[in-house]
């Protein structure tokens, strides 16, 4: 018989009470900035009038593991912390697989249904096995092993010339860190007005802009915001992006509607992978196969989703009683 510490966090407050676990299990397993605690315990502050963390942490001599669930109030289901913000999602676990199981047994006494999107391929691969994964989206890529800055350069003149274009309008290239709130906070506010029409605009919604603010000013010096900006500092276009080990993740571009003529968008994202590729860094575009991205990438990472219905994760949670009783 197993003999575990369990805590089911419900609160951003009763998080901290696993932070030093959730830290320690992350040096244990490949991830993403989107698992970091402090992406994870910023989202169930700002977001927690919409989703109640329903966080599982069980731990014991053998293992740990931690399911970063929410209950969402517009649909009772079961997600993972990041709201509608996170690209790549994942559980945490080091150790004994049964820990993991009986993690997943204990969220399945929510009796409700569980729907997680975007899983990277190597999450699916070691930490979901025996869940069913079904193909979600592509993540388009620029492998620094497969390209240098001259090549991908000669690869994409067309769009160099397009830079130069720019700059000859008199768009100059400026860079910031995620410590300049007022720049992000600006950029947001542009992409939210501009492109208020666009269903696919996640930052309609201001407690997204504001939560991306945050997030930026937490990771400081590893969040880049590239910028073009006219003559009179009026944004053309802007790109927000975070270095994550020896990748930078793409996270947010936006473009005038007036310069669409130009591409701004499109450009600097061309620059801003060469400058990256340069200085040995891989680029990730995020989740989605836009023809922009594709234009530029030279690889892509397969993404899941998991979905069960309430039936399903009942009979997650009736497994682990069958086994006791047994």
């Amino acid at each position: 018989m197993l003999s575990l510490r369990t805590v089911i966090a419900r609160s951003a407050a009763e998080l901290d009470t696993i932070a030093p676990l959730w830290n320690e299990l992350l040096r244990h397993q490949e991830h993403t900035i989107f698992q970091r605690f402090s992406w994870n315990r910023l989202a169930a502050e700002m977001f927690c009038d919409r989703m109640t963390p329903h966080v599982v942490c069980l731990e014991s001599d053998s293992g740990a593991a931690i399911i970063p669930a929410v209950i969402a109030h517009s649909t009772g289901h079961v997600q993972f912390l990041g709201e509608a913000l996170f690209d790549y999602r994942d559980v945490l676990h080091a150790g004994d697989g049964a820990i993991l199981r009986l993690a997943w047994q204990r969220l399945g006494e929510c009796a409700r249904p569980l729907r997680v999107v975007s899983l990277h391929e190597s999450a699916a691969k070691h930490r979901w096995t025996g869940l069913p994964l079904v193909p979600f989206a592509r993540a388009p890529q620029v492998e620094r092993s497969a390209i240098d800055e001259e090549a991908f350069r000669l690869a994409h003149s067309r769009l160099g010339r397009q830079m130069r274009r720019l700059q000859r309008r008199g768009v100059a290239l400026r860079r910031f860190t995620g410590a300049n709130s007022d720049v992000l906070r600006r950029l947001y506010d542009c992409k939210r007005m501009d492109f208020a029409a666009d269903t696919a605009n996640l930052f309609v919604d201001r407690r997204r802009c504001e939560f991306m603010v945050a997030a930026a000013a937490l990771e400081h010096t590893r969040c880049d915001i590239f910028t073009l900006e006219d003559a009179d500092a009026r944004l053309i276009a802007g790109l927000v992006t975070f270095r994550d080990r020896d990748v930078r993740r793409f996270y947010t571009i936006y473009f005038h509607p007036a310069w669409a003529r130009y591409s701004p968008g499109v450009a600097l994202l061309y620059e801003v992978t060469a400058q990256s590729l340069g200085q040995g860094l891989s680029c990730d575009y995020l989740t989605g196969e836009y023809p922009y991205k594709l234009r530029l990438a030279n690889s892509s990472r397969l993404l899941y989703k998991v979905e069960l219905s309430a039936p399903q994760m009942a009979g997650i949670a009736g497994a682990a009683m069958d086994s006791s009783a047994a």
